[in-house]
């Protein structure tokens, strides 16, 4: 049975998994919840330091301190399962949370203020603007039409030879809003021409797989001028 924990512990913190030596503040915990169920899913380990040391969880107390984080601290609730694992002598919670589907959640951020988490790597981050927007279009099912204008070309010449960009690049490359920048964007992400980064030090957008030149024979993108 410890295997199953050593070799969890051995993938080392990832995008589904985290470590937490021991559970002291909910609202944290609830950003965890929140970001695993917005993403893919994930789990977390209580009782592991950050190094991937057992020091075993100190009391009952812990399941105690998630139960409040999804039911008190995340906006709607995250569903969550637990299992105790005993590894010589010392005690390991797997707290399991699933993808969530129908909606995403919000926890508190440091400022005490509810917002929308994801899970990118090992790290909780906030989903921007952009993102949050993506998702909002997905949900609504609205066909995604746009007219290829010099912008546009001029977006996508550059990601092809420099590499990504960011939106504040985007916007200073083609002089234009950043409210328009952002629509552009949104809607190439959600044709799948471009994908976003996220990380600690931002975001930046890049080209995807998808030939948006297939898109153009398909009518998807209109060319203009």
């Amino acid at each position: 049975m410890s295997a199953y924990i050593h070799n969890l512990i051995e993938e080392g913190e990832h995008q589904q998994l985290d470590f937490k030596f021991e559970i002291s503040d909910s609202k944290k915990i609830a950003r965890s919840l929140v970001a695993f169920a917005n993403t893919d899913g994930g789990k977390l380990l209580v009782g592991v330091k950050d190094n991937g040391a057992i020091a075993g969880v100190r009391s009952d107390e812990e399941f105690h301190m998630v139960e409040a984080a999804a039911q008190l601290y995340c906006q709607p609730e995250v569903e969550f399962k637990t299992k105790e694992w005993n590894i010589n002598g010392k005690i390991v919670l797997e707290v399991s949370v699933p993808r969530s589907k129908a909606t995403k959640h919000k926890a508190p951020d440091k400022n005490n203020e509810y917002k929308v988490f994801v899970r990118v790597g090992d790290k909780n981050l906030l989903a921007n603007y952009i993102l949050l927007q993506v998702w909002k279009r997905q949900k609504s099912r609205v066909p995604v039409r746009v007219s290829f204008t010099q912008t546009e070309s001029k977006l996508l010449h550059h990601l092809e030879e420099n590499g990504p960009i960011s939106r504040n690049g985007f916007s200073k490359l083609c002089q234009i809003p950043l409210k328009k920048a952002d629509r552009i964007l949104i809607d190439f992400i959600l044709l799948g021409v471009i994908r976003m980064n996220l990380n600690e030090k931002g975001t930046s957008f890049e080209l995807a797989d998808l030939n948006y030149m297939d898109l153009v024979e398909e009518g998807v993108i209109t060319a203009m001028g």
